[in-house]
């Protein structure tokens, strides 16, 4: 059962589940302990869960009810398989991952011995540090979970002041993609960008581009295909072309920013109804 007050162990001190725990300390649980392997995170736990003691990841889950597994993806498994094996995960835990691509079909060597298990993934850039915290108030969460540990999960995110939806298990990994597409690739094509404009001068690229950036993201988001500006939406293909010829003449261009270009291009006029440039 959901206790009032949970002892909260975390294994793998990266900068999501730093965040997490400590956004469930916020309301009133308690982060006993952590494990961390590298320095790096070693200092992110003790700047961000000061109190927490660092231990292995069996005493971790000895001293916790809840137990947050934020490691890789492909590590995840392995490791709740291995501590089901040595008895550290029993039918008295709750365990959480924070993966986006996962379900809970990963955790069920622990489901199989009676723990409670939970796929819980904020959609939120976070980076290990206490200001992100207040980012998880009103962030929309992806819970995936069933029976009566899919009312515990959505109880932890209402708590942690995020909006939960349910996420079916066999959707997890097309969820995560359009996740990882919005946020992950726009980071790629924003530095593209700035790159471009580094190489022509510009002192501060990314100031040239916030107030378009930001703008056409608040469209997208409002509006899609809608929000289209440039020459794309206007059938100003030759300056498309002009654009791909500029770009791969130009020094110092990679040429993955010129495919990038191409390729983005061609699926915005796809979605357009325009001949691809």
């Amino acid at each position: 059962m959901h206790r009032t007050t949970l002892r909260v162990g975390l294994i793998g001190a990266g900068r999501a589940g730093t965040v997490v725990a400590r956004a469930l300390e916020r309301v009133g649980h308690h982060c006993v302990a952590v494990h961390a392997v590298s320095d790096a995170a070693r200092a992110r736990a003790a700047r961000m869960l000061p109190s927490a003691d660092l231990r292995d990841p069996i005493a971790v889950c000895a001293a916790a009810d809840l137990v947050i597994v934020a490691v890789p993806d492909d590590a995840i498994a392995g490791l709740v398989s291995g501590l089901v094996a040595a008895g550290a995960i029993t039918a008295r835990h709750l365990v959480m991952h924070l993966s986006g691509r996962h379900g809970v079909a990963v955790l069920a060597p622990a489901a199989a011995v009676g723990a409670t298990a939970l796929a819980v993934h904020p959609a939120m850039t976070l980076h290990g540090r206490p200001e992100d915290v207040a980012r998880l108030q009103d962030c929309p969460f992806a819970v995936t979970a069933s029976g009566d540990a899919l009312a515990i999960g959505l109880s932890l995110v209402y708590e942690m002041g995020g909006v939960p939806t349910e996420v079916a298990e066999d959707d997890r990994v097309r969820y995560h993609a359009a996740l990882a597409h919005a946020s992950n690739h726009l980071v790629t094509v924003i530095a593209q960008a700035r790159e471009v404009l580094a190489g022509l001068g510009f002192p501060d690229p990314g100031a040239t581009l916030r107030p378009l950036v930001e703008a056409s993201a608040d469209g997208a988001l409002r509006e899609g295909d809608a929000a289209l500006t440039g020459p794309i939406a206007r059938g100003d293909l030759d300056t498309v072309r002009a654009h791909i010829a500029a770009l791969a003449a130009a020094p110092g261009i990679p040429g993955t920013t010129v495919d990038a270009y191409r390729a983005l291009a061609a699926a915005t006029a796809a979605r357009h109804g325009v001949e691809a440039p």
